[in-house]
This record gives C-alpha cells, sequence and structure tokens, in this order.
C-alpha cells in the first residue's frame, strides 16, 4: 500500500484521489468506446461522465458518512468533506451517479434505459479500479483472517489503525477481480437477444449477490444495521430484488408489445373489390 504519491511542500498527493479520477477517466472513456460500437448518443458520453462522475464522488461519500460512519461523523462534521482520507461507499455513488445520468438524459430526450443497457458494463471499469484506490490507501479492508495469510496493512492505515500488524481478508481486492468478472459477463449477456433494461438490471443483480457475501468478511465496519445485516447487505438486497422485479417486468412487457404488434399485423383489412 502506498497512500502518498510525492509531496508539494507539506502537501500530499494522495494515490486515492489520483486512482478515484483514474478509474472515472477510464469508465467514461469505456463507455464511450460501448456508445459508440452502439453507434447511439456516444457524443452525450463525455458530458454524462463528468456529472456522473461528480455526483457519484457526492453520493458515495455521503453514504459512507450517513450509513456506516456516522457514529464517528456527528461528533466530526467538519471533515464529512475530506474526501481523500478515505470513506466512499460504492452504492451511493453508484446511486448518484446512475440519477445525474437520468436526468442529464431526460433533458436531451435520450432513452435513459437503452443509453443504461449500453453503457452499464462501463460502470465494472469505475469500480474495479476505485478498489485499487482503497488498497493503496488501507480502507475497505476485511476482518482477521486467523492465520498467517492475509493482507498486511502499514502503520498510518486505516486498517492498521483498526487492527494491528495482522493478516486481513483482502475484501476490496476480490471485490476489484469480482467486478472485472461482471464486466465480462455483461458484454457476454448483451450478446444475446434480451429486453430494453434488462442488460441494466442484470448489472445490478449480479453486483449486489457479490457485494452482499463479501460484506462477511469486511472488517472496517461490523455492527448489524438490519435484521442482523450489515447496511450494505441489507441494501444489496433491496437493490437485487427490485432489479430481479425490473428485469422480470421487462421481459413480460416486451412480450407483451411484441404480442400485440402481431395481433394489429392479422387484424388488418383487407380491401373488398366489387
Amino acid at each position: 500500500m502506498h497512500q502518498y504519491l510525492f509531496f508539494i511542500g507539506d502537501f500530499p498527493v494522495r494515490m486515492y484521489g489520483l486512482i478515484l479520477c483514474t478509474a472515472i477517466f477510464l469508465a467514461t472513456g469505456t463507455a464511450y468506446f460501448l456508445a459508440k460500437q452502439d453507434g447511439r448518443w456516444h457524443q452525450h458520453v463525455l458530458d454524462i461522465g463528468i456529472y456522473g462522475g461528480f455526483a457519484g464522488l457526492i453520493g458515495g461519500r455521503l453514504w459512507d458518512v450517513f450509513f456506516f460512519d456516522w457514529d464517528y461523523y456527528s461528533e466530526h462534521l467538519l471533515e464529512i468533506p475530506f474526501v481523500w482520507q478515505g470513506g466512499m461507499a460504492v452504492q451511493g455513488g453508484m446511486l448518484a451517479g446512475i440519477a445525474a445520468g437520468v436526468a442529464y438524459c431526460k433533458l436531451h430526450d435520450i432513452d435513459w434505459v437503452t443509453f443504461g443497457d449500453i453503457v452499464s458494463p462501463s460502470l465494472l471499469i469505475g469500480q474495479a479500479i476505485g478498489r485499487m484506490a482503497n488498497l493503496l490507501n488501507g480502507d475497505a479492508f476485511g476482518t482477521p483472517t486467523g492465520g498467517n495469510f492475509g493482507l498486511l496493512y502499514p502503520e498510518g492505515t486505516l486498517a492498521y489503525k483498526t487492527y494491528g500488524p495482522v493478516p486481513l481478508w483482502p475484501a476490496e481486492v476480490w471485490e476489484g477481480q469480482l467486478d472485472v468478472v461482471i464486466f465480462a459477463m455483461l458484454l457476454l449477456f448483451r450478446t444475446t437477444k434480451h429486453a430494453r433494461g434488462q442488460a441494466l438490471c442484470m448489472y445490478a443483480m449480479l453486483y449486489s449477490i457479490v457485494r452482499f457475501f463479501l460484506e462477511m468478511l469486511r472488517g472496517d465496519y461490523a455492527e448489524p444495521w438490519l435484521f442482523g445485516l450489515k447496511s450494505a447487505q441489507a441494501t444489496s438486497l433491496v437493490f437485487f430484488l427490485f432489479a430481479l422485479t425490473c428485469f422480470i417486468y421487462c421481459g413480460w412487457a416486451e412480450r407483451r408489445a411484441n404480442a400485440a404488434k402481431q395481433n394489429s399485423k392479422s387484424k388488418k383489412p383487407t380491401s373488398n373489390k366489387l
């Protein structure tokens, strides 16, 4: 782990911020490639990436503050904007970024559901690289493994402050790796016949499954939030069920629309000759 790239006087240039900016840049570039390949709306991707990136940073920070670390930040309100210290929640960033993208699409008459289907794999590139930032910063870490295997974090990191020099489960590393796996799965899914909106739902479902189970290894917070589940597990379960419902509905709606088209064609009146 390497928290600082270099110093300008006493001002540190942190790897965390650099990697997060890289994640947003490369996610936007991947979205541009996918939209350009599809042939629709690629000229809007850069603007959506900028607005979505800023919204994602704000949403990710606020989600972490209020759902994960409110006991601390309730007594240190002035530190809430200090994003360079770490503490960004993927789920909050995802929701805020998508909300900003939806708002932009509506303002520019873009079908945001279809656009989301096209570019949804790019979100996983940003998330995977973002987990590299967590690793370098020493946050989003796991619990002690109980053996002589695992990640050892250096002094100065939150992981070291929490558990000391003991091996921890590589929760953030595994999540980043599984994000790449989901990225590939989404690309494969998009090659199959699917209804409008189902690729975006598939993204939400697969990531929610990964996050739900990896939270069992996370050690940066451990207090149960709802029904014995951690906050990220509870929200992952809600996201999964909502996305699954939408996935089923999208398939049903398309089948119904296709059936209606077939019926209208078969009922076209024929001309009668006298």
